[in-house]
């Protein structure tokens, strides 16, 4: 022992070089180890999202969540299954083994989901929730102008920021890689709205459902066939949809 540290101090400057070459591997290898300061542990999970306008907890429990519980039993790799019932709202949770692949997953789920929406009450379509766990949101932004100052914006200029959000910023980030979901809130999303009479429908003796019935049924374009006259071709279309 004593006689390594005789030969240390005699090549000090060896021993010093060796220590910095050490520590620039050592620094080198820190900045490439792949450890998040919060690490995600989720395990592989498959979330379904519907929407029941209307519906109380118990009629989505009932309506909803059952029939699409039932549709999932027995998944490959499915370790568990949990539900969360709102007003108007179904949230199931399908947790599978860390072996499983989760875009296999999903496509079990999406083939499953093709079964259960024939037992789900009509309009009634679920969705599955985007490739992210609790620990995925990294970034909140807000879309604002220097003109704004303090004032407070107005209803239309409301509405331009949504669409500008929706039609422009948000497929931007779409695009980036690693991006699963962009959530949109606040602004007014643009909507056609038909103020109804009450007197005018009882005076025409027609119904709200015939309303509705005819703004869907004339909101839509249709074709007409080929108009052939000369040695030219005629398209014929029949445009009703709002723009």
């Amino acid at each position: 022992m004593e006689s390594l540290l005789q030969a240390i101090l005699r090549q000090r400057l060896i021993v010093v070089v060796i220590a910095l070459i050490l520590f620039a591997f050592g620094v080198n290898a820190l900045n490439r180890l792949s450890v998040d300061a919060f690490p995600d542990v989720t395990n592989v999970q498959v979330q379904i999202a519907t929407e029941a306008p209307g519906r109380s907890p118990e009629e989505v429990e009932r309506f909803v969540t059952v029939p699409v519980e039932i549709a999932m039993t027995g998944l490959p790799g499915l370790t568990e299954m949990r539900s969360l019932n709102k007003p108007a709202l179904s949230l199931i949770t399908l947790v599978f083994t860390d072996e499983t692949n989760v875009y296999f997953a999903r496509q079990l789920v999406t083939e499953r989901l093709i079964e259960a929406r024939e037992r789900l009450p009509e309009g009634i379509t679920p969705t599955l929730g985007p490739v992210s766990s609790a620990l995925g949101e990294v970034y909140q932004y807000t879309l604002e102008n220097p003109n704004d100052g303090e004032r407070a914006l107005t209803k239309d200029e409301l509405v331009q920021r949504r669409i500008t959000q929706d039609w422009v910023v948000r497929p931007l980030l779409r695009s980036i890689p690693g991006v699963a979901e962009i959530n949109s809130t606040g602004g007014y999303v643009r909507q056609y709205q038909v103020l109804v009479d009450p007197y005018r429908l009882r005076y025409y003796g027609v119904t709200v459902q015939e309303v509705q019935h005819a703004l869907a049924a004339n909101n839509a374009n249709s074709g007409g066939g080929i108009l052939p006259q000369h040695s030219e071709q005629y398209l014929i279309r029949g445009v009703g949809l709002i723009r």
